[in-house]
């Protein structure tokens, strides 16, 4: 689109927006008493044409087309006066904050009163005998024949632009209309998405500016486009920019920050976009395919991971690696991320095939010349294991399989024990007995002072990969974290559910809190512990600050475009059995040492009797198969609930 003379009324070819090609630099550039471009100068030059034409029209109304020497000498002198008065009216009404192709109801009643109030003062004025010129007062007549010209002609003139604006979308119908974008981030990241999104014309978003809180970069140009101001003026320039959509190019901007902006945005009702965090590019480059809605994760506030990549490929380049539990949220991510270590084999075990099919058909569509085999199969099958191991010899080992629901495990008390228990035993003692050099129990904060079966099944996990770590050769780690935000089956997508169907949203109490993390954060983490465990250690992740879960919920409907305890209601159901109030990462006999990585602890290990846990662990197994639940809770509650391990760490 090519400017012209009066960029109200530009021809173009292309859609009716304007595009960052019709915005040149001497139209952005800022002018005494606020913003004031090219545009808005020709808007005032031809509203100016309008009102001196308004007064004349009004004396030659008046006078039948011919008024006498001395009243055409009034007109004369009056006529700036007019004009500078009409103008100052719109310029208050704020109609030079406005674009004509976008006229509404709106702009006509702001015009409708700027031209009421000059008429009002002017009549004012009249009455007072305050315009008299050589003696001649102004008639009634032509102050009131000028309102109705002024009136008219200020309409017109918008009015006729928006129908050109309509005309030209009716002949290019087919051409996307373009969304005025403004990004907010000036640095390295914010300038490489302006570059694709110049290149890719048919995504249809035109960027105007930039908003950036460095004071450097303010009212700076960036190649062709301005730095307007600070993300604290954002809500005025969406207003006065037209602003269709705001895209945060900010991969490390702190989650109160984005909150912010968000929130601006949804009470603007504009749409808006996010570059995703430095942890989720960091194996690859922005790109505005990435751009997506502000989402729940955004505002966990989490600092980007800084991986020691080669540690990491250290012990899975060129390697068959072994996944359980593949086709899972954790495990698919783990999938996806030992790709770019490009090991030689992915082995990708799980007992659902629906899941393990979906991440074998995304994987297999990767760049990264790495084997992948589906294997369908129940950890707790040991003669099918066996079969595995033999096969394919396994040498790093991720065993994320687990069965997670707490409160459904409360209802299926043998089926967490014969799956998180003898599943883990079964995986474990392989690795041993095949000589795999690393493996790593995906653990849960669950299993710190557990309080459900769930909870105690994990304990008992880690606790059968610890007696293994003092015994093999085998590299024996665990990782323990807390919840990963929108996991499959986790509270998020239930409450989007809810959500939907129109509430109310279910939260178990409203003090309840949580640890959460990003599941790409959190894998990167687990890969990184696998690399810096020696053997027998229980690693932690830094969760951060716990979350309340009300708080989340009301984050959530306000993302959803409701009102928290308005369009949706929120229920307490009080907490379901085994849940804790707050959930905690650590025992107090474990305490806390810091690694050579700001992001993982190592807990020390417990004492234990392994004869005993040996024995525990037997008479669990068989009281799951006999399906004896209150032998189960018995047997949980002396091994992890203090009877037996406490006397033995006594």
């Amino acid at each position: 689109m090519q400017s012209s003379n009066n960029p109200e009324f530009e021809s173009s070819a292309k859609a009716e927006r304007p595009t960052s090609a019709t915005m040149t630099a001497s139209q952005r550039s800022i002018f005494f008493f606020g913003w004031f471009s090219w545009m808005r100068l020709a808007q005032i030059i031809l509203d100016s044409i309008l009102a001196a034409a308004a007064f004349f029209g009004a004396y030659l109304i008046r006078f039948d087309g011919h008024p006498s020497p001395i009243f055409l000498a009034q007109m004369i002198i009056l006529t700036p006066i007019i004009v500078v008065l009409r103008l100052s009216s719109n310029w208050a009404y704020g109609a030079y904050r406005r674009l004509w192709r976008y006229t509404g109801l709106a702009e006509i009643m702001e015009l409708g009163c700027s031209v009421l109030t000059v008429t009002t003062f002017l009549v004012f004025l009249r009455s007072a005998g305050l315009i008299a010129i050589a003696g001649n007062q102004i008639s009634y007549s032509i102050i009131f024949i000028d309102l109705g010209l002024a009136f008219l002609l200020f309409t017109a003139a918008r009015i006729l632009r928006r129908l050109q604006t309509e005309h030209k979308q009716r002949r290019h119908w087919r051409q996307p209309v373009k969304r005025r974008a403004l990004l907010i981030g000036a640095g390295d990241a914010g300038q490489l998405v302006l570059r694709e999104l110049n290149q890719r014309s048919d995504l249809g978003v035109d960027v105007v500016g930039f908003l950036d809180d460095d004071p450097s970069k303010l009212h700076k140009r960036i190649g062709h486009l301005t730095v307007f101001g600070t993300t604290h003026d954002l809500s005025r320039l969406v207003e006065e920019l037209f602003i269709d959509q705001v895209i945060i190019a900010m991969p490390s901007a702190p989650p109160a920050e984005i909150r912010r902006i968000a929130d601006v945005c949804r009470e603007a009702e504009v749409e808006t976009r996010i570059l995703p965090g430095l942890f989720e590019l960091i194996n690859g480059r922005v790109s505005v395919n990435q751009l997506r809605e502000v989402s729940l994760e955004d505002l966990l506030g989490r600092e980007p991971v800084q991986l020691d990549n080669a540690s990491i490929a250290g012990y899975l380049e060129s390697r068959c690696v072994l996944v359980t539990g593949a086709g899972g949220s954790i495990g698919s991510e783990l999938c996806r991320q030992i790709m770019h270590f490009q090991p030689r084999t992915i082995l990708l075990l799980g007992k659902g095939e629906n899941s393990i099919f979906t991440i074998h058909q995304e994987l297999k569509n990767r760049p990264e010349p790495v084997e992948l085999i589906p294997i369908i199969a129940d950890i707790r099958d040991e003669s099918r294991l066996t079969k595995i191991f033999e096969r394919y010899a396994p040498k790093v080992i991720f065993h994320a399989a687990a069965h997670k629901h707490v409160p459904l495990m409360e209802i299926n008390v043998a089926e967490a024990v014969a799956n998180n228990i003898l599943g883990t035993q079964n995986v474990a003692k392989l690795a041993d007995q095949f000589k795999v050099e690393t493996f790593v129990l995906v653990s849960s904060d669950k299993a710190v002072n557990p309080t459900s079966v769930m909870g105690a099944t994990k304990r008992i996990a880690e606790l059968i990969v610890q007696d293994l770590a003092l015994r093999s050769k085998t590299k024996y780690v665990s990782v323990r974290f807390g919840n990963v935000l929108a996991s499959r089956g986790s509270v998020v997508p239930l409450w989007r559910q809810q959500i939907a169907h129109g509430g109310p949203v279910t939260v178990t109490h409203p003090e309840a809190t949580r640890y959460f993390m990003l599941i790409p954060e959190a894998v990167q983490l687990i890969l990184q512990a696998g690399a810096i465990g020696a053997g027998g250690e229980i690693f932690v992740l830094d969760m951060g600050k716990p979350v309340k879960i009300l708080d989340l919920a009301h984050d959530l409907i306000k993302f959803s475009g409701l009102r928290p305890g308005e369009d949706i209601d929120i229920e307490f159901i009080g907490l379901r059995p085994g849940e804790k109030l707050i959930e905690e990462l650590l025992t107090a006999e474990e305490g806390l040492s810091q690694t050579s990585y700001e992001k993982i602890f190592v807990g020390k290990p417990q004492p234990f009797d392994p004869p005993a846990l040996h024995y525990a662990v037997t008479q669990l197994i068989g009281d799951a198969q006999a399906e004896n639940e209150k032998s189960i809770r018995t047997g949980l509650d002396a091994l992890v609930g203090g009877c037996l391990l406490k006397q033995d760490l006594s």
